[in-house]
């Protein structure tokens, strides 16, 4: 099955470069040049991942996340011209995925999105259902239930929950957090990975106390009473 990749760069060049190495690799691309024309192509396209800069016009690319994860959980990844860490927390925080600094490697991009898409894919192959403490995971649908009711996760977030709980017991450093959701080549530290899971504790309201924090150590999914 053939993926659509949505771009939305305002800079021409930069987005037609792109558009070239997404297609050269086989997958169908979508182009906006601002944050409005994105939001219409969203919603009028199955997409299976967003490449989103920051700096648009008519809308901003922290607002289009926003609106976005409101009623999806398709993987983006950000990008900016800005290399301030508080950036990209935000932009994590707002539910992005991966976030890339320019100037930028096309190879490097195409890297980042291949490994969110192929993670998605690997879901969709393992086991139907995990379940644990009240928290369930759907794998081929990727939905999440907490006491029966639909819990709403971004790609990340889904990925670092059901990595945790398939290990569940079991101390996970932040290290192998980094490695198995974003690869060997992610250029971040452990303040990406406390607010992705601060993000997910957060959406698993008290549910969130299986999430335990292993001081100097990492994280692990506890069964609670």
């Amino acid at each position: 099955m053939t993926r659509t990749i949505l771009i939305v760069e305002d800079e021409p060049i930069l987005r037609e470069v792109m558009k070239d190495y997404f297609l050269e690799e086989g997958y169908e691309v979508l182009e906006a040049g601002d944050g409005k024309n994105a939001l219409e192509l969203f919603h009028e396209h199955e997409v299976d991942l967003i490449i989103l800069d920051i700096m648009l016009p008519e809308l901003d690319g922290w607002s289009v996340c926003k609106r976005i994860r409101k009623i999806s959980n398709v993987p983006i990844i950000m990008l900016t011209a800005r290399s301030d860490e508080d950036d990209t927390l935000l932009g994590f925080e707002l539910g992005a995925d991966d976030y890339v600094t320019k100037p930028y490697s096309p190879p490097i991009l195409l890297a980042r999105a291949k490994r969110l898409l192929e993670s998605r894919q690997t879901r969709e192959q393992e086991d139907d259902t995990l379940s644990s403490s009240g928290i369930s995971i759907h794998f081929p649908s990727r939905m999440v239930t907490v006491d029966g009711e639909n819990c709403s996760l971004t790609h990340t977030e889904f990925e670092i929950l059901a990595y945790l709980m398939k290990n569940k017991g079991i101390i996970i450093t932040r290290e192998q957090l980094i490695t198995k959701i974003w690869g060997y080549d992610f250029v971040g530290d452990d303040r990406t990975v406390n607010s992705h899971i601060r993000n997910l504790r957060s959406k698993l309201g008290e549910h969130a106390k299986h999430i335990a924090t292993i001081v100097r150590s990492g994280y692990k999914f506890e069964e609670k009473l």
